[in-house]
């Protein structure tokens, strides 16, 4: 999407719906905020809707390193303590990897 040929009130109603689509448990939407409109919030000259941009782009990075923090830390234990924890940590597996822990 080209958001030079978009009027500044659609880029805001945009960077929008892309911010609170993040909090359907879409992380991937406050990635595709930040990488869209960091320009339109932070390089472009100033405008009307530019400090509403800039919020929700700051927002979404926040959002961002938090699912990328908690996602780590669950990545992590459970790499860690699946073998530990029996038929739980197997059943939690998508797939059950074979061989001996």
């Amino acid at each position: 999407m080209n958001l030079e040929r978009l009027p500044n009130e659609e880029k805001l109603s945009l960077c929008r719906k892309y911010y609170l689509g993040g909090f359907a448990l879409l992380p991937f939407l406050w990635l595709v905020n930040v990488v869209w409109f960091f320009k339109e919030a932070f390089v472009k000259p100033p405008f009307t809707e530019q400090t509403l941009i800039k919020t929700y782009v700051k927002r979404s990075a926040l959002g961002l390193s938090f699912w990328v923090a908690v996602l780590t830390t669950w990545i992590t234990i459970y790499q860690h303590y699946r073998s530990q924890w029996g038929e739980v940590g197997d059943r939690l597996s998508f797939t059950i990897p074979l061989g001996t822990p």
